[in-house]
C-alpha cells in the first residue's frame, strides 16, 4: 500500500469534507434545536414534532437527492475543464431545483390531512399537521439554496456554504426562542413557531448562497449562460436521470426510519417522544458522515473525469476509513452520554429511560451507518446510482423493517426491537455498498 499517497488523499478529503460536514450538520441541527426547544413545552408536542419531522424528512431527502446529482456532474466537467457545460448545469440545476421545490411543497401540503390515517394518537396528529405544512413550504427556499450549494461544491468550494449554514442556524435558534414563547413582543406560537423559524432561516440561507454565487468574481466565467434562452431539456434530463435514483435510494433509507417512527407511534406517545430524541442524535452523526460522503463524491468524480482511476479508488477507500473512524468515535460518545443526552430534551423520566436504551442501539450501528453513507457518496462520484438504490430497498424494506416489526411486535421487544431492525438494515447496506465500490473501481483500474 502506498502510504504517502494515502496520506495525501486523507488530507485532500479532510480539506473538502469538514466544511461540508458542518454545512450538512446545519440541516439537521434545525430539527435538533426545534426538538430541544419544543420538548420544553411537553411530551405531546415533542411526539408531534417527531411525527412531523419523520414525514417531512422523506420530502426533504427526495429534494436533496435530486440536487446531489449536480455535484458529480460539475466535478466531472471541471476535471475536463468544460466550463460551458458547468455554466449550463448551474442554470438548469437552479431551475430544476426551484420547480421541484414548488412541486414538493404542493404535494406535501395537500397530502398532510391524511396523516390522521397513520393510526397515531389524535392529540399528536392535531399538533403535527399545521407544523408540517410550514416545513413543506420551506422546501422552496431550501431547494434554491441546494442548487447553488451543490454547484459550488462540485467546483470544490465548500467553506462558504458552511459559514452561511452556521449563520442561518444561529438565526433559527433566536427565532425559535422568540416565536415559541412569544418573547420581545413576538406572538406566542408554541411548536408552530419552530416551523416558521425554520422557514425564515431557510429563506435567509437561499438569499445568502445565491448572492455569493451570482456576484463573486471567481464564478464570473460561469454566469454567461444564466439566461432563460439557455434552458436545456437535455441538461435537465441528465440532472433528473442521475438525481431521481439518488432520491429513490435516500427515500428507501430515510423512509425506513420514518416508517419506524409510525410503527413506534402504535406503541404510544412516550415511545414516540423517546424515538425523536434518539433519532435526532443519530441524525446528527449521519449528516456529519454525509459530509465525508459529499467529499467522496467530489474527489471520486473529479478523478474519474481526469481518467486517473487508481487515484479515484484511493480517494474512495480513504473516505471509507474516515467515515468509519468518525462514526466509531460518535458511537463511543453516545454510550458515554446515553442518560445525559435525553435529559437535555425533556424531564419525563419514562421517556428518558426509553431514549437512553435507544441511544445504545444507535451507538452499535454507527460504523455501519458511516460506511453505507460514504459508499453511496463514492458510488455517486462514479455516477452509479441505480444498483445502490436496489441495495437500499432490499436492506431496509425487505430486511430491516420486517426484522424490526417481528422483534418489536411479535416477539415483544417493543421500540428496542424496531431499532434493532434498523441496525440490521444498516449493516446489510454497508457491506453491499462497500463491495459494490470495490468491484466497480477494480474493473476500471485493471482495464
Amino acid at each position: 500500500m502506498n502510504t504517502e499517497a494515502y496520506k495525501d488523499h486523507f488530507a485532500k478529503n479532510f480539506t473538502l469534507a469538514y466544511p461540508v460536514v458542518l454545512s450538512q450538520l446545519g440541516h439537521i441541527l434545525v430539527s435538533v434545536f426545534d426538538s430541544l426547544m419544543v420538548g420544553q413545552i411537553g411530551t405531546v408536542p415533542l411526539a408531534a414534532a417527531s411525527l412531523g419531522n419523520s414525514i417531512f424528512m422523506i420530502t426533504m431527502v427526495f429534494g436533496l437527492g435530486v440536487s446531489f446529482s449536480i455535484t458529480p456532474l460539475i466535478a466531472a466537467a471541471e476535471g475536463r475543464k468544460n466550463y460551458t457545460r458547468i455554466s449550463l448545469l448551474l442554470l438548469n440545476g437552479l431551475i430544476s431545483n426551484f420547480i421541484l421545490g414548488i412541486l414538493l411543497f404542493l404535494a406535501g401540503y395537500f397530502a398532510s390531512p391524511y396523516i390522521s390515517f397513520l393510526n397515531q394518537p389524535a392529540e399528536v396528529v392535531k399538533l403535527a399537521t399545521p407544523y408540517i405544512n410550514v416545513l413543506f413550504f420551506s422546501m422552496v427556499p431550501l431547494m434554491i439554496f441546494q442548487a447553488f450549494k451543490q454547484f459550488a461544491e462540485g467546483l470544490s468550494f465548500t467553506k462558504q456554504s458552511m459559514y452561511i449554514t452556521i449563520v442561518a442556524n444561529l438565526l433559527n435558534i433566536v427565532l425559535n426562542y422568540l416565536l415559541i414563547w412569544g418573547k420581545l413582543g413576538f406572538p406566542e406560537m408554541g411548536m408552530i413557531g419552530a416551523a416558521w423559524a425554520t422557514f425564515i432561516s431557510r429563506v435567509v440561507m437561499a438569499i445568502m448562497m445565491a448572492g455569493w454565487v451570482l456576484y463573486a468574481k471567481r464564478f464570473e466565467i460561469f454566469r454567461h449562460f444564466l439566461r432563460l434562452r439557455h434552458l436545456s431539456v437535455i441538461h435537465m434530463y441528465r440532472i433528473f436521470k442521475l438525481g431521481l435514483p439518488i432520491s429513490g435510494q435516500m427515500i428507501f433509507e430515510m423512509g425506513a426510519f420514518s416508517f419506524s417512527a409510525i410503527m413506534i407511534g402504535w406503541l404510544g406517545t412516550k415511545q414516540l417522544a423517546a424515538h425523536q430524541i434518539a433519532i435526532n442524535v443519530a441524525s446528527v452523526t449521519y449528516m456529519m458522515a454525509s459530509g465525508i460522503a459529499a467529499a467522496a463524491t467530489i474527489r471520486v468524480g473529479n478523478q474519474k473525469g481526469l481518467g486517473n482511476y487508481r487515484s479515484m479508488q484511493m480517494a474512495g477507500n480513504s473516505s471509507f476509513a474516515m467515515g468509519a473512524l468518525f462514526m466509531m468515535a460518535s458511537g463511543l460518545l453516545m454510550v458515554a452520554a446515553n442518560r445525559f443526552i435525553p435529559m437535555l430534551y425533556i424531564d419525563d423520566q419514562d421517556v428518558i429511560q426509553i431514549a437512553s436504551t435507544l441511544l445504545i442501539i444507535a451507538a452499535l450501528f454507527q460504523i455501519s451507518d458511516g460506511v453505507q453513507v460514504v459508499g453511496l457518496g463514492a458510488l455517486r462520484g462514479l455516477e452509479d446510482v441505480r444498483i445502490p438504490g436496489v441495495i437500499s430497498l432490499i436492506a431496509y424494506w425487505v430486511i430491516g423493517l420486517p426484522v424490526g416489526y417481528v422483534l418489536g411486535f411479535k416477539l415483544g421487544f417493543g421500540v428496542n426491537g424496531v431499532w434493532a431492525g434498523l441496525l440490521v438494515g444498516l449493516s446489510v447496506a454497508a457491506i453491499l455498498l462497500f463491495f459494490r465500490f470495490r468491484k466497480l473501481t477494480n474493473q476500471l483500474v485493471t482495464t
